[in-house]
């Protein structure tokens, strides 16, 4: 069961959120906030797995209650962005201050819900478009011609779950097209990261594209 808490200046969408993902298994919505002042205060009281959290609000804005948050060596939350703002700047912004997602409020519900369990789990979420972009930006920074040989090194079974990663893939659906279980594509992804020399799932993406695993 994932406690969740919920951070939106508009009460509309704040309370929209809170119910559609209380009806979902799994999920345990303890608290909302206003702004980014009452949600560092909330999460520090009720220490949630997840927070949720909306960029533009008055006063702390979510990427500094973000940042205030997870400064600290035992941050009492994960933090996901869900926002409608999708700037280079604030991305990058955003994941430097420690967030473990970058999501749009126009993502599917299902998907959503899914990407809480993978930041719960440990996995950084990105939306698909957004991750297109980092990878073409850091393409066009960093080539890196050596990342071929390493790929050759991977089994056939890395290989086809980093293809998957690369085509942005969750861990459940990976597993389901490839049948296997979770726990054993898990076991793959951290395989992947340790040969790989990579520290996320978003920089094995820039792999996969590096070594021309995917076009």
């Amino acid at each position: 069961m994932i406690s969740l808490l919920i951070a939106d200046d508009q009460e509309l969408i704040r309370d929209g959120l809170a119910s559609i993902l209380r009806s979902q298994a799994g999920i345990n919505v303890v608290g909302t906030a206003a702004d980014g002042a009452e949600a560092v205060r909330t999460a520090r009281e009720l220490r949630p797995d997840v927070t949720l959290m909306d960029l533009r609000m008055p006063g702390t804005d979510g990427i500094e209650a973000t940042r205030q948050l997870l400064r600290s060596d035992t941050p009492p939350t994960r933090v996901v962005v869900l926002t409608t703002f999708d700037e280079d700047d604030l991305i990058m912004t955003a994941l430097q201050a420690g967030a473990s997602g970058f999501l749009l409020k126009d993502l599917p519900r299902q998907r959503l819900v899914e990407a809480l369990h993978a930041v719960h789990a440990g996995d950084l979420q990105l939306a698909p478009s957004i991750t297109q972009r980092l990878v073409e930006r850091h393409l066009r920074r960093h080539a890196s011609p050596e990342r071929s040989a390493k790929l050759e090194r991977l089994s056939e079974r890395e290989t086809e779950v980093l293809r998957k990663v690369a085509q942005g893939a969750t861990n459940a659906e990976i597993a389901g097209s490839l049948h296997l279980s979770e726990s054993t594509v898990k076991t793959h992804v951290s395989r992947l990261l340790s040969k790989l020399g990579v520290r996320d799932r978003v920089q094995l993406v820039i792999a996969a594209y590096e070594g021309g695993l995917v076009p």
